[in-house]
C-alpha cells in the first residue's frame, strides 16, 4: 500500500475520459504535473469497464508511488488492491467500508458543508475528511455551498488530513489552503482541458 501523503493536489478522474488508454495517459500527466493522490471516479461505467480502468490506473499509480483511491466502491477497491476508497453519504457505512478494504487502506469520507459529519467520521476511523463545494462546480452544480471558515473550524477540532473540493482552480485554491485544507481536490480543473500536466502544475504550485 502507498500511504497517504501529507498535502498536495488530489486529482479526481473525469467521467468524460471513458477510453482506458486515454484515462491512463491523462492520469500520468496529472502525476507528472504534481498530483500526489488520484481518485478513480467511474460510477457511470459498467462493472467490467470500471475494473479494467481501475486496474490500469493502479499500475500507473503504483509505478509512481502515488496512492489510488476508488470512489464509492469498497468492493472494487479491495478486489484490485487499491490504496483506498472514498465514500459519501449514499455509499454505505464507513465502518463497513473499512472492514471490506482492511485496516491499512485509506478511507476518505465526504462531509459536504457539515463539521458534525467530519467529527463522526473521525470517530469511526476515517483517514481523511472532505468538505465542499466551496465554489460553483460543473461536476456537482447542486451541491450545498460550504463556507471557507469551515476549514479553519475543522482544523481546530480534527487531527486528520482535510480535503477541499468543489469548483477549485489554481486561482482560487490558495485561500482554502490558508484556511486549513491539506489537499485540493479537482476534477474539471485538472482534466477539463487538453494540457493536464500544465493544469496540475498550477495546482501544485499552491503548495510551498
Amino acid at each position: 500500500m502507498t500511504p497517504i501523503p501529507s498535502r498536495g493536489l488530489y486529482a479526481i478522474t473525469s467521467a468524460a475520459d471513458t477510453d482506458p488508454a486515454r484515462l491512463v495517459n491523462r492520469v500520468g500527466a496529472a502525476i507528472d504535473g504534481g498530483a500526489v493522490m488520484i481518485q478513480y471516479r467511474g460510477k457511470d461505467r459498467a462493472d467490467g469497464e470500471r475494473r479494467i480502468a481501475a486496474s490500469l490506473l493502479l499500475d500507473t499509480c503504483r509505478s509512481r508511488r502515488v496512492p489510488l483511491i476508488v470512489n464509492d466502491d469498497p468492493v472494487l477497491a479491495a478486489e484490485i488492491g487499491a490504496d483506498g476508497v472514498h465514500v459519501g453519504r449514499d455509499d454505505g457505512d464507513l465502518r463497513s467500508a473499512r472492514r471490506i478494504v482492511g485496516e491499512r487502506c485509506i478511507v476518505g469520507v465526504s462531509c459536504y458543508d457539515r463539521l458534525d459529519l467530519a467529527l463522526a467520521a473521525a470517530g469511526k476511523g476515517a483517514t481523511y475528511v472532505a468538505f465542499g463545494s466551496f465554489f460553483s462546480s460543473r461536476t456537482k452544480p447542486h451541491a450545498a455551498p460550504a463556507p471557507i471558515r469551515l476549514l479553519a473550524d475543522a482544523r481546530e477540532k480534527l487531527d486528520l488530513p482535510i480535503v477541499a473540493i468543489g469548483g477549485i482552480t489554481a486561482r482560487n485554491g490558495a485561500a482554502l489552503i490558508e484556511a486549513g485544507a491539506d489537499f485540493i481536490a479537482a476534477i474539471d480543473g485538472v482534466f477539463g482541458g487538453d494540457d493536464v500536466e500544465h493544469a496540475a502544475r498550477g495546482f501544485a504550485a499552491l503548495f510551498p
